[in-house]
């Protein structure tokens, strides 16, 4: 997987204890080498992962090595982004989007 710089990667193994056991928000970048909006995130995801570290975690889970988190959340499209909260999903986004947009939905659920 083409992973974005200072960006986790997470697997179905590490899941529960990375995601939903973290001690603070966390964006999931469900993704796949395959998938061309997928790798133009990685910049936006390298910068939030840096710029916002205090206030969330930013990981990437590769669709295609480790189904069956992507299943368990119903994940269908890449790239999708899912924002959890207290180990729960608190919101969901598909589709490539620019950084502002992507940290202003990401800012709302927190």
């Amino acid at each position: 997987m083409i992973r974005a710089a200072g960006v986790a990667e997470v697997t179905d193994a590490d899941f529960a204890a990375e995601v939903i056991g973290a001690d603070r928000p966390v964006l999931v970048e469900f993704t796949a080498d395959w998938c061309p909006p997928c790798r133009q995130m990685g910049p936006v995801l390298t910068e939030l992962a840096r710029e916002e570290a205090d206030r969330f975690r930013v990981v990437q889970l590769d669709v295609d090595t480790n189904p069956r988190t992507a299943l368990a959340y119903g994940v269908l499209s890449m790239p999708t982004f899912l924002v959890f909260r207290d180990g729960e999903p608190v919101a969901s986004m598909v589709g490539a989007r620019a950084k502002r947009k992507l940290l202003r939905e990401v800012t709302d659920v927190l």
